[in-house]
């Protein structure tokens, strides 16, 4: 994986022989890292260079010093453009990838030509969810990623992928297995103190794809609906047989709705 410094990240570059559209940044999900957009890096077959940084102690990444809000993650990958002298860019994110999505929006909207978020919601964790980020960092802390992976795998993966695709069932154990334990703490601590985006939905005026799976359990359709209706001119794809992990789950289905959106909308 290339480095600059202490920033990590996946790349693929558009083929010789075709004409280069832009840069395509795909930003990972917890407890996930940037491996799980290897079946996305065929998207520079279309032009785009695609780029998924790994986030700030994860995988093994550099975390000197640690995340402590979802600015410090925007930030990195802010950085990482700088870098690599990338002016703007489509920004994708799923799940906690979306979050950091935002985050760029709120504090660096000129890197923002395009959005596609994934998975995601833009409020921030109900006093529910809160109960359920400290008890996920208290099992983590007591029982390490195996556990977590344990816990996460029937909420995260929709029913079709658990009962039919055991290969994505364990790609995703492998994924949550490279973070440490102290990473992981780390992203859930991050994830609890995250604000509400929703009063930043109405500003977006960037072409925006919303992407969710049928049977996401975590953000449901109907959330990516409302968000859809708060993003003006927004398209929503709804990924048939794809839980939490729409990418992971149905690649090819995920990947033709990015192509399409990147095709004729940016």
């Amino acid at each position: 994986m290339p480095a600059i410094g202490r920033l990590r990240y996946l790349e693929a570059a558009p083929p010789a022989t075709v004409r280069a559209r832009g840069v395509l940044v795909l930003l990972h999900a917890f407890p996930l890292n940037a491996r799980m957009w290897e079946g996305q890096l065929e998207l520079a077959d279309g032009g785009w260079r695609v780029i998924a940084p790994q986030l700030r102690g994860v995988d093994g990444a550099a975390a000197d010093p640690p995340a402590v809000s979802m600015d410090d993650y925007a930030g990195d990958v802010i950085d990482l453009l700088d870098a690599l002298h990338i002016q703007t860019a489509v920004i994708g994110g799923l799940s906690l990838g979306g979050y950091v999505a935002f985050a760029i929006l709120r504090h660096a909207a000129r890197y923002v030509q395009g959005l596609i978020l994934a998975d995601t919601r833009p409020e921030a964790d109900t006093p529910d969810g809160l109960e359920g980020r400290k008890r996920l960092l208290q099992l983590v802390e007591q029982d390490g990623p195996a556990a977590v992976a344990d816990d996460m795998l029937p909420k995260l993966l929709g029913e079709t992928t658990r009962r039919t695709r055991p290969e994505v069932v364990a790609r995703f154990r492998s994924l949550v297995l490279a973070s440490s334990t102290d990473a992981i703490a780390a992203a859930i601590r991050v994830l609890m103190t995250r604000p509400d985006s929703t009063p930043l939905l109405a500003s977006i005026h960037v072409p925006t794809l919303i992407v969710v799976g049928e049977e996401d359990a975590v953000t449901p359709p109907v959330l990516s609906e409302q968000m859809h209706r708060s993003i003006h001119g927004s398209e929503l794809t709804v990924i048939a047989g794809a839980g939490h992990l729409s990418n992971l789950e149905q690649p090819a289905g995920f990947n033709a709705a990015l192509a399409r959106f990147l095709g004729h909308r940016v």
